[in-house]
């Protein structure tokens, strides 16, 4: 993959601009990301993004439906049963969210590392103190 020098002054017509447009919103990524796997109905959508309201999580896939990212199917089922799945146009978004996945356990790792950093530093800060019990120093 050919790599592409980024201009940090570029304007309207700026590509990282451009694809922050898409990725814009609030839990606008984690839905892609759902849908990287495949078809979802909105109900298995909901579920595996905790947290959504139900009318945001509407709003996000509309958006994206309207970018031409997602495609929406009906089926005429008693209550009515919705699927989205991404469009070709979709799909081109997943090294995006791949390039995102692996920063970020790059992220999820540092933080750990200071994680242990801090205890190890907090425990050897306090003498005599071997481990701390739910608040309370045990020697």
């Amino acid at each position: 993959m050919k790599a592409t020098k980024v201009d940090a002054s570029c304007g309207v017509s700026c590509p990282v601009q451009r694809t922050a447009q898409v990725l814009d919103g609030k839990w606008t990524t984690l839905v892609l990301r759902d849908l990287l796997g495949g078809k979802k109905r909105y109900s298995e959508l909901q579920r595996s993004l905790k947290g959504i309201s139900p009318r945001l999580l509407a709003a996000r896939l509309k958006a994206l439906e309207l970018q031409g990212l997602v495609t929406r199917t009906v089926f005429a089922t008693v209550p009515p049963t919705t699927e989205y799945a991404l469009t070709p146009q979709g799909q081109h978004i997943m090294p995006v969210v791949q390039a995102m996945a692996v920063y970020g356990q790059t992220l999820l790792l540092q933080d750990a590392r200071a994680k242990n950093a801090r205890v190890s530093n907090k425990a050897a800060a306090t003498p005599g103190v071997t481990r701390v019990r739910g608040g309370k120093q045990v020697l």
